[in-house]
């Protein structure tokens, strides 16, 4: 059921690869609500992806762009809003790569250049997103922007390693540049800490299917699904979280505080 939540407003999404992906999601449920927005990934994602359909299912234009990069983020933010008719009302920060977890690196025994690419094409990519539309101006008055987490940025996570860092400079950036942002221009900044998902990006780290199973029988609600999260993301972009600001809200079935669970006991063998 639509609520019309989005209703008139305009926004860019990234990072959405195939139909299991949460961008994705939002997309397909910011398209019901009522909102307009461009899609954009790196080239080398579009070139893997299915992002073709999901600009046509939700009549929407697609702009490429490498996160990393000032420039391409400039004409991104530039040509959105040319091709929506206006200031944006929304952005999704979807953007995750590590490296040394594709290569099984160790967390000790990190490749540090690899541990670069990721905070930049994680974290940083991010800071440059928010520094450009605040220099053009980009984003109207009110305006949201949520970035995808995990809480291994509070929690260690040993099959998550350097990603664990970035993620935790991401959840500062949101914070920090909240601050700023809200301060100058009453946009709101905040991140989403979604559960472990079944994602083309969550099922790549080693050991995610155990893990899955295992916060899954930990949270009282169980493990909140991609389309869930879609939803939540969706009520952050709309008007009413206007007070909502420099937050990291965990969306994951209670999981988060949660110390143990009866039916993990069980499994355990304890009475």
């Amino acid at each position: 059921m639509a609520y019309n939540l989005l209703k008139g407003k305009r926004g860019i999404i990234t990072g959405a690869l195939d139909e299991n992906s949460i961008a994705w999601k939002v997309a397909e449920k910011a398209h019901e609500e009522g909102a307009t927005f461009v899609l954009t990934n790196a080239p080398i994602a579009m070139r893997m992806g299915e992002i073709n359909k999901l600009a046509e299912k939700t009549n929407s234009k697609i702009i490429p762009a490498d996160a990393t990069n000032v420039d391409e983020l400039t004409n991104l933010f530039t040509q959105s809003q040319e091709v929506l008719g206006g200031k944006l009302d929304f952005v999704l920060h979807s953007i995750g790569m590590s490296v040394n977890i594709r290569k099984n690196i160790p967390y000790t025994e990190l490749n540090y250049d690899y541990y670069n690419k990721g905070i930049d094409v994680s974290a940083m990519s991010f800071h440059k997103m928010l520094a450009v539309a605040k220099k053009l101006d980009a984003i109207n008055e009110w305006g949201s922007v949520v970035a995808l987490t995990y809480m291994a940025a509070q929690r260690t996570y040993p099959f998550y390693t350097d990603m664990a860092d970035i993620k935790a400079m991401l959840e500062s950036i949101a914070r920090s540049f909240g601050y700023h942002y809200g301060l100058d221009k009453k946009v709101r900044i905040n991140t989403v800490s979604q559960s472990p998902t079944k994602t083309t990006a969550g099922s790549g780290v080693k050991g995610f299917g155990d893990f899955y199973d295992y916060a899954n029988s930990i949270a009282p609600l169980g493990n909140a699904s991609a389309e869930d999260c879609a939803n939540y993301c969706i009520s952050l972009f709309s008007d009413l979280t206007r007070m909502v600001t420099m937050q990291n809200l965990y969306h994951d079935g209670g999981y988060s505080t949660t110390g143990v669970s009866n039916e993990v006991m069980t499994k355990l063998g304890v009475e």
